[in-house]
């Protein structure tokens, strides 16, 4: 029978104790070791059949084993001085504090949230990113305020059919098991938030809180008694559902957050940001709740607009448009019709934000760009794609001039590091660091036999015919790891492409390698899980099966083990489509060499010294011969260098791969960091959205005042604005000669502080199109005329416009506005 009712019981704790549930409270656990290592020592057994989760050690350990532990004076000074080393990472003024001018408070959205598997609220790399962002700016005391969703299901549990076809299964999770507390009034009644629907029904949601550090990340949770049933599913699953569902999902997420924000600050004392970090368009409807609350201090819709935008930063995480958010533009239109949600917030004025070339589309990622001021991808390649992607919104200008910017993703090095690669490798010997990887493999093996065995069980065999899989893999042997989500673009089975060559490289006598793969493919992706499906059949084989392993529900816990052991990290997606990748950076931290396809962070970070980059066939439309050629050439940098490196020996050392280790331990680790990634988010995104935030709502707003009349004087008479006459003279065409141009420029019913004017060169395509442009300001001289000099940049053919743009202190960019006129 099932149960109708479950809760969960918690131990109490001896007063003596008590420092064990504050630690237990404060996920900084999840990355300070003595914590964990306190916890361990609470009872190891359970900790390990826990998976190392506190909160679940605490509500299974026995009375006795506490009363023990209470009496122990060393266990109890052990755990005060860990909570006194907590409160004081958590009080002290950090990196953040000693600067100047930094804004009071930043709040960062995210569907998603990977910070531990104890709570299981993210998919894939978009999560654990978020988590890595969380913990970095914890270290750095950066005042975020994170917010997001509490699915009850999770996203889900991967198993394996006897076929090899994924199946999922969705858990569900109490909160109370969670390490959450609800977020509740002065007199103990829980916070909620509410967000209006069509039908006039309130979708209500409880607050619950967890602690990443010193962040505070709110977690909104629909499944109160408030809500019918359909309105408590709303957050039953990550990315489950329709249409309907989903954008319910994201109107909490957005609205509902900015809400919870606004509660939270309110009952915490805490400043209220003044900075919006969106992350993904999942959340970009927090934009709109936010010019409803500046109409309701009186703004109009353009004020507002301006407002927001001036203290919002929207990143974008996909390189094609398949993977952008899209609703039926009648959908939201009914969703936020009559007012009933955003009251004071012209409808067409919302759907025009999230406009693109579709008329009956709503693109939450254009809506995400024009409601932020500042924008980024997260690497510079992905950087260049999004400009590329997004350049309809800016026409006119140069794909360079598309102010899209990037900065790179990064890696939460305490909680990916083994400890035993937390040493310096400079530090090391060369003995002392084979010794690690061998220790770091050797764990590995362990694991991987564990979960293969728990595989085929939960696939029905039986224990009687799975003594094979104690000689899964040798801890001695090349070991190469491939883990992540598993859409068609990553490739799953590109090493399967021969599967005969793949075969002699796992089974060769002398120089085999071991191949270990981990990865979930969304429920609706058929596709993806065929893959898998390939996969797997492939290595159940029984001549290879010792050789080659798939690892169902992957997870963090799981990728700890793949980061630390595996000495080659493989990745190979179709290049352009992997918007950054973190999986390869985790290893690297752990002395493991990258086998990548240069896209994403590799692109810019391989030095050839610190991994492999496999050959690409950029713009070969034959997407099944590229397959080919790839996996071609996979297969030859394995035969020809990667295999050779680690098993050529000198007294029993690879000495070159162990150099290609310590290079990569030294050059790759402090540039793959989170905490660089949040200083540049601070530093370049933060800073500059709080000054314009602030310089835009000095004096009433007046900024925004300003900045909106503006853009209606551009309305009204920028149509007006032309260039006249165009002129360029040169005393010769040789390389560096000066050019002097001259224009006159018809700026019709604008001022003259109204408008830039600027000479472009660049070289010239066939088409007569300018590239790799050069652009000088031109100086006013007198009514409409303007001049400017520049030195012949370029040997070849060189083309030279001139052209006229808006001109705005609050404007962030010159192609903000996506205005321009250019001389014909």
């Amino acid at each position: 029978m099932r149960a109708v009712r479950r809760l969960t019981v918690r131990v109490s704790l001896p007063e003596s104790l008590s420092a064990l549930g504050t630690l237990a409270a404060n996920l900084r656990w999840t990355w300070h070791p003595p914590t964990r290592d306190l916890f361990a020592a609470v009872d190891p057994q359970i900790w390990q059949a826990t998976n190392g989760d506190p909160l679940r050690l605490l509500a299974e350990i026995s009375g006795d084993r506490l009363a023990e532990l209470a009496a122990d004076d060393g266990f109890r000074t052990r755990c005060a001085d860990l909570a006194d080393d907590l409160a004081r990472y958590l009080t002290e003024p950090r990196w953040y504090q000693e600067q100047d001018g930094f804004p009071s408070a930043v709040a960062y959205f995210s569907m998603e949230f990977g910070v531990t598997e104890a709570l299981p609220i993210y998919s894939g790399g978009l999560g654990v990113l978020a988590g890595d962002h969380l913990k970095a700016a914890s270290d750095l005391g950066v005042p975020l305020i994170a917010v997001g969703l509490l699915y009850h299901a999770g996203y889900f549990h991967q198993s394996l059919s006897p076929e090899g076809w994924q199946v999922e299964q969705y858990p569900t999770i109490d909160p109370a098991s969670l390490p959450l507390a609800p977020l509740t009034e002065a007199d103990g009644s829980p916070v909620l938030v509410r967000v209006t629907l069509p039908d006039e029904r309130d979708l209500v949601a409880r607050i619950w809180q967890a602690r990443v550090g010193r962040v505070p990340l709110l977690l909104l949770d629909s499944d109160v008694a408030e809500n019918d049933h359909e309105l408590r599913a709303v957050t039953d699953r990550l990315y489950g559902g329709d249409q309907e569902h989903r954008i319910r999902q994201e109107i909490l997420a957005g609205v509902g957050g900015v809400r919870a924000v606004r509660a939270y600050c309110r009952r915490a004392g805490h400043p209220q940001p003044t900075v919006f970090h969106t992350n993904e368009g999942h959340a970009g409807f927090l934009g709109l709740e936010r010019i409803r609350e500046l109409a309701a201090d009186g703004l109009d819709f353009d004020q507002a607009l301006g407002a927001v935008r001036a203290g919002t930063v929207f990143t974008t995480h996909t390189p094609v448009p398949a993977g952008i958010d899209r609703f039926p533009i009648d959908l939201v239109r009914r969703y936020f019709d009559r007012g009933h949600l955003l009251p004071g917030v012209d409808l067409e004025r919302i759907l025009a934000l999230g406009a693109e070339d579709d008329p009956g589309v709503f693109n939450m990622a254009h809506m995400g760009l024009r409601l932020a001021q500042r924008a980024n991808g997260v690497s510079a390649l992905h950087g260049e794609i999004s400009r590329d992607m997004f350049r309809g919104l800016w026409p006119g200008f140069d794909v360079t001039e598309v102010p899209i910017g990037s900065i790179t993703n990064g890696v939460h090095g305490p909680t990916w590091t083994a400890t035993e690669a937390l040493s310096p490798a400079a530090d090391l010997s060369d003995q002392q660091l084979w010794d690690m990887r061998n220790l770091l493999r050797s764990r590995l093996v362990a694991e991987v036999r564990r979960r293969v065995r728990a595989s085929w069980l939960r696939r029905g065999a039986s224990d009687l015919e799975l003594d094979w899989t104690d000689a899964v893999f040798d801890p001695d042997v090349l070991t190469i790891g491939f883990a992540r989500r598993v859409p068609t673009y990553k490739r799953l089975t590109l090493m399967l492409r021969d599967p005969d060559r793949l075969r002699a490289l796992l089974l060769d006598p002398d120089r085999p390698i071991q191949l270990v793969v981990a990865g979930k493919s969304h429920p609706a992706d058929d596709p993806g899980k065929t893959m898998i499906q390939e996969f797997v059949r492939y290595a159940d084989d029984v001549g290879v099966r010792h050789r080659i392993v798939f690892l169902p529900d992957y997870d963090m816990s799981m990728a700890r083990y793949l980061y630390w052991g595996c000495d080659v990290w493989l990745n190979n997606p179709t290049r352009p489509m992997e918007a950054c990748g973190t999986s390869g950076m985790k290893s690297a931290l752990n002395g493991g060499l990258n086998l990548s396809i240069r896209d994403g962070w590799w692109d810019e970070m391989y030095d050839g010294s610190n991994g492999w980059a496999i050959p690409t066939a950029d713009g070969l439309a034959d997407p099944n011969r590229r397959d080919e050629l790839e996996a071609a050439a996979l297969y030859g940098l394995l035969d020809r260098e990667v295999v050779p490196a680690f098993y050529d020996r000198v007294s029993g050392l690879p000495t070159q791969w162990l150099t290609m280790v310590r290079h990569t331990m030294a050059t790759l680790c402090p540039r793959v960091q989170a905490s660089r990634m949040v200083r540049e988010y601070v530093r370049n995104l933060y800073v500059p959205a709080a000054a314009s935030a602030a310089v835009i709502a000095d004096d009433g707003f007046r900024g925004a005042r300003d900045l909106a009349a503006y853009r209606e004087r551009l309305r009204e008479h920028w149509p007006q604005v032309r260039v006249l006459s165009f002129s360029l003279e040169s005393p010769s065409s040789e390389l560096g000669a000066v050019a002097l141009a001259r224009a006159e420029v018809d700026r019709g019913s604008l001022d003259q502080s109204e408008v830039d004017a600027q000479l472009v060169c660049g070289r010239v395509d066939e088409a007569g199109e300018l590239y790799d442009l050069v652009v000088q300001p031109m100086t006013h001289k007198d009514d409409g005329r303007y001049e400017a000099s520049m030195p012949l940049p370029y040997a070849g053919a060189v083309g030279y416009t001139v052209r006229v743009l808006p001109k705005h202190d609050l404007l962030a960019t010159s192609a903000e506005l996506g205005r321009v006129v250019l001389a014909n």
